[in-house]
């Protein structure tokens, strides 16, 4: 079905036609008549799919009539991170050249007075963070009364930054009558709590089982020591022979390793920039922009550029950790493998990693094939409980009758010991012995000291 049969206005589809794209992809196609006919749309579809032009498309449509007024937005674009923010005012300025519409993007890294002149001026379309928007929202320089459609894009990328409770407010925040969209890639139980608290008789549109990946992806593991010198040693070597190689993005759990890989990775010789949550907002807009113009091969990232992040071209995926929620490798790998282009994802996996991948593989449905032979298994490595069990008694067995056939014999009873009451010193009873013994006869403790009878 081509764009003009959706029902979008005459600037949009001139817009679309300039951008280049003849067709629709199918999130477009089933949810853009739901949102012009003022429907409540619940969006699930795996990253890549064009998610943001499903909304943004009629979004334009339907902002043509109306005028904005002054700290009232029209329309509210929720996003998780600044780059995803910044990238859909980006598919707003490119698809609404033609429409005298302002545009809005509250982030945080950014100054509150410049942000401030926008919204006094008035808004037709505000995209913001959960965190900055209420910052707006408390210091009174923002209301949220005369919003009349509301989108939550990325929200199980939301629940795993925690702003399901800012979610929450903002929700409440906003007019009852309000249309809400709802974007998702993946539907944990909690996501599904609040679209059955705030969406009103949706729209489901799934084009994809939630958590698949992407079929043009090729997915491999490499295996790899788990010190950090080793880990790296396999990288460096993967990304040497890799096939058909032009760029990558190399994803790592935590901030810290991204640093060091990045330093590790110049010291070698790579083309690579770095990009993490701790970065301030141009440095991380500038390693975006050097890694999409080519400047740099390798983009050391944390899970901040795993979601909804639209990188034309990427060739290959390193997860250089193993990522600690099943979810995220779905987003990770689906930086490549876009728009239908074919693309590599390896993952680094070290022998600490196997309850991890364990867990990935049965989020997404398969196993994922090794590159050369497979580690061993706990089963080819260790013998099993049962024996391992056996062999230790047996072994503390031998040992116990080592232990006891070194020991000395007692020394025999003489008749006049016997006589005299005594007994020998090594079967003496100690003093715990003799206090369990006479617990009940309520003696002192010195009567039950044995006493030594003369000849």
């Amino acid at each position: 079905m081509p764009f003009s049969k959706l029902g979008l206005s005459d600037k949009v589809l001139a817009a679309v036609k300039a951008a280049g794209y003849p067709a629709p992809t199918p999130i477009q196609e089933q949810a853009i008549p739901h949102v012009l006919a003022r429907r409540d749309v619940l969006g699930i579809a795996q990253t890549g799919t064009g998610k943001t032009a499903a909304f943004t498309l009629p979004m334009l449509t339907m902002l043509e009539n109306g005028r904005a007024r002054a700290r009232m937005p029209r329309t509210l674009i929720l996003e998780p991170t600044r780059e995803l923010a910044a990238q859909v005012e980006e598919s707003f300025i490119k698809y609404g050249a033609k429409q005298k519409l302002n545009v809005a993007l509250i982030i945080g890294g950014v100054s509150f007075e410049d942000q401030d002149m926008k919204l006094t001026r008035g808004v037709d379309v505000l995209i913001a963070t959960p965190g900055r928007l209420l910052d707006h929202f408390e210091r009174g320089r923002l209301l949220l009364t005369g919003v009349e459609l509301l989108v939550i894009d990325e929200a199980d990328r939301m629940l795993d930054m925690g702003f399901i409770p800012d979610i929450e407010r903002i929700c409440k925040l906003v007019p009852f009558t309000r249309q809400t969209l709802f974007f998702t890639a993946t539907m944990p139980p909690e996501i599904q709590r609040i679209t059955g608290q705030f969406l009103h008789n949706p729209v489901r549109v799934e084009v994809a089982r939630p958590a698949t990946t992407v079929a043009t992806t090729t997915q491999l593991l490499a295996k790899s020591g788990s010190k950090p010198h080793e880990k790296r040693d396999t990288l460096r070597r993967l990304i040497r022979s890799a096939d058909n190689f032009k760029n990558a993005i190399i994803f790592c759990n935590r901030k810290t390793e991204v640093a060091q890989l990045h330093r590790s990775l110049v010291r070698h010789e790579f083309s690579a920039a770095a990009l993490h949550g701790d970065m301030d907002q141009p440095a991380r807009m500038a390693a975006l922009d050097r890694f999409r113009k080519g400047d740099v091969k390798l983009l050391i990232a944390s899970d901040v550029a795993a979601r909804g992040l639209d990188i034309p071209d990427v060739s290959h995926v390193f997860n250089f950790d193993v990522p600690h929620h099943a979810d995220d490798y779905v987003h990770r790998i689906g930086r490549t493998g876009r728009a239908g282009k074919s693309g590599t994802a390896i993952t680094i996996v070290s022998p600490s990693d196997g309850k991890s991948l364990m867990a990935i593989e049965k989020l997404i449905g398969q196993q994922i094939a090794w590159m050369g032979a497979p580690p061993p298994t706990a089963a080819d490595s260790d013998p099993p409980a049962a024996e391992k069990r056996d062999r230790h008694n047996r072994s503390d067995r031998s040992r116990r009758g080592t232990k006891a056939s070194k020991r000395p014999a007692p020394a025999p009873v003489t008749r006049i010991e016997e006589a005299r009451g005594r007994r020998p010193a090594a079967s003496a009873p100690s003093r715990a012995e003799r206090a369990d013994t006479h617990s009940d006869s309520h003696l002192p403790a010195f009567l039950l000291r044995p006493t030594r009878i003369k000849a």
